[in-house]
């Protein structure tokens, strides 16, 4: 049974997630901070009364976008503590997900909360807590690992495809539908037409499986598909290609090798 501590500086954000975390029966209680000082006071309260006291917390749902420290910020300073919560980020931005595993987050929940997705995390947590855990052990350190997390993660690749997951519902991106791609850390952006989606593929990897399908490198952080680039530009001795409404820069060491591909494409 998990005791859980969820902040949310928005109140009907709040009130609702409390209302779907204490309708789930894993839940032992569930209790509220709308700012990240009041959260943090709760849980240094329940740090001194110890694992088995009655303010204990076993993990924190917690919004990322606050008035004053955020929820990054208040992961990165439970993390200095010997036996922190967990953590599972609930929030409306996708754009935060590579740093809120870089933190040991056990989940990342995307608004507006789904009760089945939000089931979800709770299982996770519930997981890593376990019933039969002693109390007088530190909880298992919440590693992440792409078939346990809620960052868009990338699962079995069809030829045509790439499935990505967002909010705990996966889809299907197709390949032909990709124009570039954007390193961060160990993850990948994929950019359309319709937006971008994250995937925890390093960029190095889909240059190798994505080189017969015209994708080609064009600096460590880009992998851009050859048929999408627009207008190849140089100024200055800088070399940028537009892809779409995108403007990319060019490496020295991938500028030649790219304006020979183009050529070749042209022809072709």
């Amino acid at each position: 049974m998990l005791r859980v501590l969820a902040v949310d500086d928005e109140k009907p954000a709040l009130e609702e997630l409390l209302y779907l975390l204490r309708s789930d029966a894993r839940v032992h209680s569930a209790e509220g901070a709308t700012d990240a000082t009041e959260a943090l006071r709760r849980i240094s309260r329940a740090l001194d009364a110890g694992p088995d006291g009655e303010d204990g917390v076993d993990v924190v749902f917690l919004d990322i976008h606050m008035a004053g420290l955020t929820g990054l910020d208040v992961a990165k300073l439970l993390a200095g503590f010997a036996r922190p919560p967990l953590i599972v980020f609930v929030t409306a931005h996708e754009g935060f997900a590579v740093q809120a595993f870089d933190l040991k987050a056990v989940d990342y929940v995307l608004k507006p909360v789904r009760r089945e997705r939000l089931a979800e995390a709770v299982r996770r947590v519930s997981d890593l807590v376990g019933p039969a855990r002693d109390p007088r052990q530190p909880a298992p350190a919440p590693v992440p690992s792409p078939a346990a997390t809620a960052a868009p993660t990338v699962h079995t690749e069809t030829p045509d495809q790439i499935p990505v997951e967002l909010g705990g519902v996966t889809r299907f991106v197709a390949i032909d539908d990709i124009a570039y791609v954007e390193a961060q850390g160990d993850y990948a952006r994929l950019h359309t037409a319709d937006g971008s989606h994250l995937v925890r593929i390093p960029l190095s990897t889909l240059e190798e499986r994505w080189a017969a399908r015209g994708f080609v490198r064009i600096h460590r952080s880009h992998l851009v598909a050859l048929g999408r680039i627009d207008e190849l530009r140089l100024d200055a001795g800088t070399t940028t290609v537009r892809v779409g409404t995108a403007e990319l820069t060019v490496s020295r060491r991938h500028a030649r090798q790219l304006r020979d591909l183009l050529m070749r494409h042209a022809r072709g």
